[in-house]
């Protein structure tokens, strides 16, 4: 697939990104100086983040990271893969914690990375447009997922995910409207942080951890 090489986040461009936010929008300019740097950690590598995202679905925080590491149990001392996943009984990962639902998931990902039919090492040199539809042909991994992904794993520099529910949140309250934005009011606001939308993503989650401040 042919196109320009899509742009990651790097201290250059997340420089580049935090200057253009401060111009292109006073309101996220504001939350720029309240939160300071820019400090998005990256996930680990690509095959875990996804089946993380998997365990993580419809549970907290707490429960995720438990199940995590009880499938990390089973493949000690060796990293875990979709190869030494897809090895495991499906009796040993429902003691982990899986649900049902939740371990097809987990199959149709190992299986598809065994065979190739999806290559992870490939992505990186895919467009976004494209990632997200290799991901999401993976039972469970619908286009959040894949935006995750394409923010925290392969570090590109302009995803928006207008869905997102922090995000959504974020946007009421520093813009002053009256209910959660859909997804048009979403872009449209969003709309002027291109190309550096993943950076002002962060920006938006990092605002719900401020403190209140007088109208």
């Amino acid at each position: 697939m042919s196109g320009p090489r899509p742009q990651k986040m790097t201290p250059e461009t997340v420089s580049a990104g935090v200057a253009h936010l401060r111009r292109a929008d006073p309101v996220l300019a504001a939350v720029v100086t309240q939160v300071g740097a820019f400090r998005m950690q990256p996930s680990a590598g690509h095959f875990q983040s996804l089946a993380r995202a998997i365990v993580a679905q419809q549970i907290s925080g707490h429960a995720a990271r438990t199940i995590w590491k009880r499938i990390a149990a089973l493949s000690h001392p060796r990293p875990v893969t979709a190869e030494g996943l897809d090895r495991l009984s499906d009796a040993q990962l429902r003691a982990a914690g899986l649900s049902p639902q939740k371990l097809r998931y987990m199959r149709d990902l190992c299986r598809r990375i065994v065979d190739r039919r999806l290559v992870l090492a490939r992505l990186g040199r895919l467009p976004d447009d494209a990632v997200i539809a290799e991901l999401t042909q993976v039972l469970g991994i619908g286009v959040w997922t894949a935006q995750m992904f394409l923010m925290f794993s392969l570090r590109r520099s302009d995803v928006f995910p207008p869905d997102d529910l922090g995000i959504r949140a974020a946007l009421r309250k520093l813009y002053g409207l009256s209910a959660l934005p859909d997804r048009a009011t979403s872009e449209s606001i969003a709309a002027a942080w291109a190309p550096y939308r993943s950076v002002a993503s962060w920006y938006l989650w990092r605002s719900l951890e401020l403190p209140p401040t007088d109208a």
